[in-house]
């Protein structure tokens, strides 16, 4: 993709593209003469519906490039990591600072008709339009693909998932630390996960030393592994309405309303007792347990996987995550598939990893047009290798 916007960005400045995202200039920018410095992306404009860290994360790092990035967030409440915390900076969560520069954020409530107008035009003369939302979520208030390909046929859609878009898990909320888990990361680390980003900005801005925290979390609480009975299982909420349907399903209804708990900065401020009140119901019940009794929740949660089920996951074996081929010297061999998807393209018959040199003849004489004597010429002297591959 980033491929893509730089080609967009090249021909906006040449003048040699105009349409839907050239109509009009979002913000000032530098004069059209001024080339010095020029950025890749710069011309190409973003429109940002993603929230928490893996969106504002990517799309960060095209403002990073010279992209205009809008971010859209709820009124009064804003991006979910506006609250993650402590530590703050006066009223700023150091989290959401770390991920979120180099954009412009603008307050729309995508529920009503006319906050859905507002984004429609906004996707109208951008270029991109991302988001992390569970699958349907955007259809559902006419922000869906097909819903934006119809007005703005141009934009490059990108949907950001914990699963994907279709399959048994495309529902759950995927947040780090549960990937980990699922994909059986955590089964060969250990419990001890770093996510760097938002701790890095502790120290740069807060000045604040980073703490091991194993598989929990500095800034939000409860987020991380639990045992139960039988295994393990990461759980996070990352909001009150998570909380308060956390502790619904863990049959303890009264931590909802205590003083201690009621908000995420109060949660973390109490971590100990609130924690050793929560494990010890995790471990009174087996993980497959816990896992039925949180499907459908709307909180992120899954189990920490041997290599075994990561490879049993219903989701897994759904999204096609396998991939077989024949190898020229080992013969059939099962490799991890590729992991981004296109809703107009499968992906052919995979070729094997090449040995070393197995194409240096036929690139030197089909690619760059090499005939036999220099070729042979490049091989006698020991400037390139061609590995013959045995029938």
């Amino acid at each position: 993709m980033l491929a893509t916007l730089a080609r967009v960005a090249t021909l906006r400045r040449t003048g040699l593209l105009s349409g839907p995202g050239s109509r009009r200039e979002l913000w000032t920018g530098r004069p059209q003469s001024d080339t010095d410095n020029m950025k890749p992306l710069e011309g190409v404009k973003i429109l940002d519906l993603t929230r928490v860290l893996a969106g504002p994360f990517a799309t960060m790092n095209l403002g990073d490039l010279g992209a205009e990035v809008i971010k859209v967030e709820r009124p009064g409440a804003g991006d979910d990591t506006r609250t993650w915390g402590p530590p703050f900076v006066g009223t700023e969560s150091t989290y959401f600072l770390s991920v979120n520069r180099n954009k412009k954020s603008i307050a729309v409530n995508i529920k009503d008709p006319n906050g859905v107008k507002i984004i429609k035009e906004l996707a109208a003369i951008c270029d991109v339009f991302v988001e992390n939302y569970v699958p349907g979520k955007l259809s559902a208030l006419g922000l869906g693909y097909a819903d934006i390909d119809r007005i703005a046929p141009h934009v490059v859609y990108c949907s950001i998932t914990g699963y994907g878009q279709t399959g048994p898990l495309c529902q759950r909320a995927g947040y780090d630390a549960v990937a980990s888990a699922v994909s059986g990361l955590m089964h060969i680390t250990g419990p001890e996960v770093a996510c760097l980003t938002q701790v890095a900005a502790n120290y740069l801005i807060a000045r604040k030393e980073a703490k091991r925290w194993g598989t929990a979390h500095g800034s939000i609480v409860p987020y991380q592994a639990f045992k139960t009975k039988d295994g393990y299982l990461v759980v996070g909420a990352g909001n009150n309405l998570q909380f308060a349907t956390l502790c619904k399903i863990m049959n303890v209804p009264e931590l909802i309303d205590d003083c201690k708990y009621k908000t995420n900065h109060l949660r973390v401020q109490n971590r100990k007792e609130l924690i050793r009140i929560l494990s010890a119901r995790f471990e009174e019940a087996m993980t497959s347990e816990w896992l039925h009794r949180f499907e459908g929740s709307g909180i992120p949660y899954g189990p920490i996987n041997n290599m075994k089920n990561v490879f049993a996951e219903p989701q897994v074996l759904h999204n096609g995550l396998v991939m077989e081929m024949k190898h020229p010297t080992v013969g059939k061999i099962s490799v991890p598939g590729p992991a981004v998807r296109y809703s107009k393209f499968k992906m052919s018959e995979a070729r094997p990893p090449p040995l070393l040199g197995q194409h240096t003849t036929y690139i030197l004489k089909e690619v760059l047009r090499y005939d036999d004597k220099a070729i042979g010429e490049l091989l006698s002297t020991g400037v390139v290798t061609q590995h013959e591959v045995e029938c």
